[in-house]
């Protein structure tokens, strides 16, 4: 996906760089007729270790907002935004600014990146505690040529101070790429109206702007895209199924609904999300979904390892939500979450079907396998795709957006925009209030019945 080293350095590619924000290029990708393919020829999906630098001689400035576990990685995870653009761009990169309130983590966390290969990148990084000290601060030659947003989601996603990170960037930084961690925030229910307007101001903006759900980027989602599209099918199913290992799962706010919004919004939204991109628009009115609680019978866990006792009862988050919809074309989706499984290995499987076709997606966050059942067979086609690493896929994708300025039809275009991530987000708390809903319900008529019984036996 990258163009070759001497095109880049090339005087008009250098023109076509300066063009970044020119009226003509921001109403293309506004008005939506974006010439870039909707999805990925899987062939080009290649795993790090065989991707080679993006060409070019100038500078490629980007700003990174959290010095947490995203941004850097962590044992917890294959998370690491900065390793992936340290391969993409090699020493074009310069991370002009951290921003992060924790000033020294953030200066720690630099001290261990110049102290490697990739000096060059951090040696002259400023650490701030927020965007405006660093816009106050910065000289013209730091200004960004993209802002990487890892966060906690409860600072974006809103119109408020404080939480609106998105509108502060667009402010100071009008044109500049971003890319946003999922999801789009987890704030209540009533803020989702605020999401959506940050949405339209990101898109009538024209700035690119890719959010991380990287599920889609994976090789074998992309086969399953490319099956579909070529084959001319319609989805009639999807079914997911997404069971947790609790037991790995040590931070306290994760176990309260007040803080990490629970597991439907907080982790369970990369199988919505993937839901939803071979579904297509949801019904929300359709939406229906039953949980099993903390306080039930068959909730409880016997190996958690924080004191769920210090979180107030009505914050505690469900053991198993199981949730169904349909789409607007009438094919029908559903969604089963569980906080149930010990050791480390989570347990995830996403099922597509249409006329013919059974398309079954196995263990995506590690080495993905994707089954394929076809017309004419009962037999299951394996299809194994080790190495690949959606992260690294979807900042490449990000950066060949924003240096590709007259929109090569070969690069595909963001997978993920804000707007699509906001109603991700939205079927998300669909769910779980349609649970929540249902679970009082069935308190309310057991409190009911139980009134009753007394009174008859009085």
């Amino acid at each position: 996906m990258s163009r070759r080293p001497s095109e880049l350095a090339s005087p008009t590619v250098m023109r076509r760089m300066s063009a970044l924000d020119s009226p003509t290029s921001i109403s293309r990708r506004a008005s939506g007729t974006s010439s870039r393919r909707p999805s990925i020829d899987p062939s080009r999906l290649i795993p790090i270790d065989k991707a080679t630098q993006i060409g070019g001689t100038t500078d490629f400035n980007v700003v990174f907002i959290g010095a947490g576990n995203i941004m850097f990685g962590s044992d917890e995870g294959p998370w690491n935004h900065s390793f992936r653009f340290e391969h993409k761009l090699g020493p074009r990169l310069k991370v002009v600014a951290l921003i992060d309130p924790a000033v020294e983590r953030a200066t720690a966390v630099l001290q261990k990146k110049c102290e490697t290969f990739v000096r060059s990148a951090y040696e002259n990084t400023r650490v701030y505690k927020t965007l405006e000290d660093f816009v106050r601060n910065m000289s013209p030659r730091e200004t960004p040529r993209a802002i990487i947003v890892g966060s906690p989601p409860m600072f974006r996603g809103t119109l408020q101070s404080g939480r609106d990170i998105e509108t502060q960037i667009m402010k100071c930084f009008p044109g500049v790429a971003m890319f946003i961690e999922k999801p789009s925030a987890t704030g209540p229910a009533s803020e989702l109206p605020e999401a959506f307007a940050v949405a339209k101001a990101i898109s009538e903006s024209g700035s690119i702007c890719s959010v991380g759900y990287m599920l889609r980027y994976l090789r074998a989602v992309q086969m399953m895209k490319q099956i579909i599209i070529e084959n001319n099918l319609t989805v009639m199913a999807t079914i997911a199924r997404y069971a947790c290992a609790y037991e790995a799962i040590a931070k306290p706010d994760w176990w309260d609904k007040s803080k990490s919004a629970g597991p439907i919004i907080e982790q369970g939204t990369h199988f919505c999300d993937l839901s939803r991109y071979f579904g297509g628009e949801v019904d929300m009115s359709t939406v229906n979904a039953h949980s099993l609680e903390w306080d039930e019978n068959a909730g409880h866990l016997s190996k958690m390892t924080v004191d769920e006792t210090k979180i107030p009862p009505e914050n505690r988050i469900p053991r198993v939500t199981a949730a169904t919809w349909k789409y607007d074309s009438g094919a029908v989706g559903s969604f089963t979450h569980l906080v149930a499984l010990q050791g480390h290995d989570y347990s995830c499987e996403l099922e597509v079907y249409a006329d013919g076709y059974q398309l079954k997606l196995v263990n995506p966050y590690v080495q993905p396998i994707l089954y394929i059942r076809r017309p004419g067979s009962d037999i299951e086609e394996a299809h194994r795709f080790p190495d690949d690493d959606p992260f690294f896929s979807e900042i490449s994708v990000l950066i060949d957006n924003i240096e590709d300025i007259e929109e090569d039809p070969e690069t595909a275009t963001i997978l993920s925009t804000f707007e699509d991530a906001c109603k991700t987000y939205e079927l998300t708390w669909a769910i779980r209030l349609s649970a929540e809903r249902n679970r009082q319900a069935k308190l309310d008529a057991d409190k009911a019945g139980a009134a009753a019984a007394k009174t008859a036996t009085a």
